[in-house]
């Protein structure tokens, strides 16, 4: 998938979650909760995830009684490759700014 734009730090919470689960599926409330984000952030993530093909969904097919289904989701072999992109980009940027790498100046007058 050729990306057009640079992933919201939420977008890449939400795949970096979704990864650390490996194959196992994932409620919304579950991904808010954990994400500390509200669920008019991480659905509409999920929703253009899933979109993109990035996201395999499904219901809940045997919810505990008194409990209504859940919306499952769980990353795709792309979303996969995509999560674990994203996560060492944002490792990479986060070890540079605890580095405070900025670019060396030079004296005046050497070159």
């Amino acid at each position: 998938m050729v990306r057009g734009r640079r992933l919201s730090p939420q977008t890449v919470a939400v795949l970096v979650r979704l990864g650390a689960a490996g194959a196992g599926w994932s409620h919304g409330y579950e991904l808010c909760r954990g994400l500390g984000l509200k669920a008019g952030t991480v659905y509409p993530i999920l929703m253009r995830l899933a979109e993109r093909g990035l996201v395999e969904t499904a219901w809940e097919t045997s919810p505990p009684r008194g409990r209504p289904a859940r919306h499952l989701y769980r990353l795709t072999a792309a979303g996969g490759e995509l999560a674990a992109t994203a996560a060492a980009e944002a490792a990479e940027a986060e070890r540079d700014r605890a580095a405070g790498s900025r670019p060396a100046r030079l004296a005046p007058g050497t070159a």
